[in-house]
């Protein structure tokens, strides 16, 4: 491996979680730790208004292998994952959110399997959430495999890593986060699930509800499923060369 080469970025948004910035570092730094590989962490504060950034540039300082974005207001997910996939440097990006409920310690299980995909999502075989958010989230998944055409369990799922070179041929726009497997498969590229833990979220507030799971995705939607109907699908059987 080249020297100073980084073999994973794990890029994640960060909106007014403060009180698990400190845990997640520990979490992330924990489960690297066995893998043995160059690695680095940037945080994307999305316009946080807590204490967040403060909190941030601590963690920053006393690990040089984490680094990190401030957007000047908030800008949502999809931008803050676009800003981290643009400044990331490793060769797999991997996502995850800030509020502790996925945990780090899948990654290793999660990376093994792009020996054989070009990507891989998790999906949260139990999840922690109370009633509600439960129910909204089956709701979303259910309305976006419907209109999508897909067969995705989870696609809320944070958690996810994915092979740089698949990634770059993908363009994001606002919202679009929720549909990465649907657009790496539009590309051609292959796509596995994996189950994950999920716990329950200690501290801060859920950023989601039913509006913004179903009701707000759904103009996306209807854009994800005309990108599947009007995709080039075609298969040359034969050419001759000039």
């Amino acid at each position: 491996m080249p020297k100073n080469r980084i073999e994973f970025s794990i890029v994640v948004p960060v909106f007014n979680e403060a009180d698990n910035l400190i845990p997640l570092r520990d979490n992330i730094v924990d489960a690297m730790q066995c893998m043995n590989v160059p690695y680095e962490v940037i945080l994307v504060n999305d316009g946080s208004t807590d204490r967040s950034q403060a909190v941030i540039e601590e963690i920053c300082r006393s690990d040089n292998r984490f680094r990190f974005l401030r957007f000047d207001r908030n800008h949502g997910q999809t931008a803050a994952f676009d800003a981290g996939f643009k400044a990331s440097r490793g060769t797999v990006i991997i996502t995850m959110d800030a509020d502790m409920q996925t945990d780090a310690h899948d990654i290793p299980l999660m990376t093994e399997k792009l020996a054989d995909y070009d990507a891989v999502v998790g999906f949260r075989k139990k999840r922690a959430d109370n009633l509600i958010k439960k129910i909204s989230s089956r709701i979303a998944n259910s309305v976006r495999n419907t209109l999508s055409g897909e067969n995705i369990r989870d696609t809320g799922c944070p958690l996810k890593a994915i092979r740089r070179e698949a990634l770059q041929h993908v363009k994001l726009y606002k919202g679009m986060h929720r549909f990465f497997p649907t657009l790496l498969k539009l590309e051609g590229y292959s796509v596995v699930e994996v189950p994950v833990n999920h716990y329950p979220r200690k501290y801060g507030v859920s950023k989601y509800n039913i509006w913004n799971r179903v009701f707000r995705a759904t103009r996306d939607l209807l854009v994800v499923r005309w990108m599947k109907d009007r995709s080039l699908n075609y298969r040359i059987v034969e050419s001759k060369d000039p």
